[in-house]
């Protein structure tokens, strides 16, 4: 059984793949989701040992050790990493993978009798970008098992070579079925087919997110509004009051008129 456990691998300025985890039994076919190109071929290379995780625990049957995993795993069609070059025929990437295989189970390293004895004499003389998908991954995978220490089959994307389903599912689930060579086969897509009801997968399934800051506590007492002091004017004496007290040089002159009509009258 292969078994990942929070899988990460650094990149320059974020993480080329984001923590992820899964397990996938033989027999089984896994389908793990992915956005972005580089995402997917990441986890691809980790998953068969091709490249070395920056954190997390990458496990197959009992072993942890990334050359044994890559000598139990193939990986197929990986886009910059080992998909087959345009320019080359059938018969010519046949003899190159066969001559990477070990040397005590490839055999001779001709084209010719592999390719009819695995049934591709149709398309041996085509050029790689002549052939139709479903016959691509046929061919590809086939070379990937051509070495029996196989038992770990990772496809990158093979999606990106036609929309239908039909065009690579049917394969992989044929592959992963197989009684007589049980595998566990991966595919790391960009989409689930529709109606997908198997074993399933998405890249950065174990993010880990801080936990959010707590916005209730203790109820906050409300601000006092200022006090604004009412303005006070300066105390003035009603007009009224003033003109009811005569001058003090007034009252004088009228006194003294009083006290002189008396002394007249006397």
């Amino acid at each position: 059984m292969l078994s990942v456990q929070q899988l990460q691998i650094n990149g320059r300025r974020g993480d080329l793949l984001p923590a992820t985890s899964l397990h996938v039994r033989r027999g089984e076919l896994l389908l793990i989701t992915g956005e972005g190109q580089d995402q997917r071929t990441a986890l691809a290379l980790a998953l068969s040992g091709r490249m070395k995780p920056s954190n997390g625990v990458l496990s197959w049957d009992t072993t942890t050790k990334t050359k044994r995993i890559r000598l139990a795993s193939a990986l197929v069609d990986s886009p910059g990493v080992n998909e087959p070059e345009q320019h080359l025929s059938v018969r010519d990437l046949v003899t190159e993978d066969l001559s990477l295989i070990p040397r005590r189970y490839r055999g001779a390293l001709l084209s010719k009798p592999w390719l009819k004895v695995n049934s591709f004499e149709d398309i041996a003389g085509l050029w790689i970008e002549q052939i139709p998908a479903a016959r691509r991954l046929e061919l590809l995978t086939a070379l990937a098992l051509a070495d029996p220490a196989t038992d770990l089959l990772v496809v990158d994307s093979p999606d990106r070579h036609s929309a239908d389903p039909s065009a690579w599912l049917p394969r992989l689930q044929a592959l992963a079925s197989d009684a007589g060579r049980p595998l566990a086969v991966v595919a790391v897509v960009g989409a689930l087919p529709d109606n997908w009801t198997g074993a399933a997968a998405v890249i950065g399934n174990s993010v880990t997110h801080p936990p959010e800051p707590e916005t209730e506590g203790a109820p906050t007492q409300p601000k006092p509004a200022a006090v604004v002091e009412p303005k006070t004017e300066p105390e003035t004496e009603p007009k009224a009051k003033h003109a009811a007290q005569p001058a003090p040089e007034t009252t004088s002159a009228a006194h003294a008129e009083s006290e002189n009509l008396q002394r007249t009258a006397k």
